[in-house]
């Protein structure tokens, strides 16, 4: 229950903070602190009908601040400095960064997937890349009817995903410039994008082996990332078995023909459409799958970890939120 719950919300300036503070005040969450970089304390972010002062994250802060849960909506170097601060100070820590993810012992969550490993916690739970998070939302039903065997994807990522800054450069464009920028360093021939979204997605899945590639690119969108997919089954599965099976999943709404990055935008559903056969290999489906990055991409996701594990929830002597 959020009543007594003190949170922290770090990196309430970003593109994804006022989304997650806008997600705890519709949940009734009061005792509330917003933090952020030494350049922004000082301002206001709204929090329903009232504002919090942004106060400045350091690992002090964290660590004296006697949260319950704190979120982490920052970069990976920051949230290696300040995540472990909050968690000695006794606050279960949900974090968006890369920091954690794949580290042995932190769980990488996405309650309807693989919720079930965020009780192992032990202080800190990974929240996956957006695209990490609608990806797997789609494949785990697939999964689940006929294995999967393989996955090959597209990405169109939205600017937003590249924080607020990215956004403000892209409504500063001229009409038509459509200058866009690949923002994700080179890992040998890869993007590092493309490199978390494969080996996040095997760890979620728990498919350590499963045949994966993605080409990622960031397009002049402000919010929705959308992924064109190809998966390859172990079993056969129609396209009309596919859509059972999506349709039955949790926070899954599949869209006839087909959705558009605009029609996800304050969403709380992974949207998926164009589910049909793919010819040129064995068990072959392809897919169209768009999603809001900034809600169930981030912060929701985020919001839905901490709720999972209150439930039923007691909080321990040492602070650090449990559960039974």
């Amino acid at each position: 229950m959020p009543e007594g719950v003190r949170v922290a919300v770090v990196g309430a300036t970003g593109a994804v903070g006022p989304v997650l503070l806008e997600l705890l005040h519709e949940r009734g969450y009061e005792d509330v602190s917003a933090f952020a970089s030494a350049r922004s304390a000082g301002q206001r972010v709204a929090y329903g009908e009232r504002e919090l002062e942004v106060e400045e994250a350091t690992p002090e802060a964290m660590q004296s601040g006697g949260f319950d849960v704190a979120f982490f909506a920052i970069g990976t170097a920051a949230s290696r400095e300040l995540v472990p601060a909050a968690v000695a100070g006794g606050a279960l820590c949900i974090d968006k960064s890369s920091a954690f993810r794949l580290a042995d012992g932190v769980p990488l969550v996405v309650p309807e997937v693989n919720g079930e490993r965020a009780r192992a916690h032990d202080g800190i739970v990974a929240n996956p890349n957006c695209s990490t998070i609608q990806l797997t939302c789609v494949l785990k039903p697939l999964h689940d009817a006929a294995g999967l065997a393989g996955a090959r994807l597209a990405t169109y990522q939205s600017h937003s995903g590249a924080g607020a800054e990215s956004v403000r450069e892209l409504l500063a464009q001229a009409p038509g410039e459509g200058h866009v920028t690949m923002d994700w360093p080179f890992e040998g021939d890869e993007f590092e994008e493309e490199d978390k979204l494969r080996e996040e997605t095997r760890k979620i899945l728990e498919l350590p082996d499963l045949h994966f590639q993605a080409t990622c690119v960031r397009v002049p969108v402000l919010v929705g990332h959308a992924q064109a997919v190809w998966v390859e089954t172990e079993r056969p599965l129609s396209p009309e078995e596919a859509c059972e099976a999506l349709d039955a999943a949790e926070s899954v709404r599949l869209v006839d023909p087909y959705p558009e990055p605009r029609d996800a935008v304050g969403e709380d559903d992974v949207l998926v459409g164009r589910v049909r056969r793919d010819p040129t290999t064995a068990n072959g489906l392809a897919l169209f799958i768009v999603c809001d990055n900034l809600r169930k991409g981030a912060a929701l996701n985020a919001l839905q970890i901490l709720e999972l594990l209150q439930d039923p929830v007691v909080v321990a002597d040492d602070r650090r939120l449990r559960a039974v």
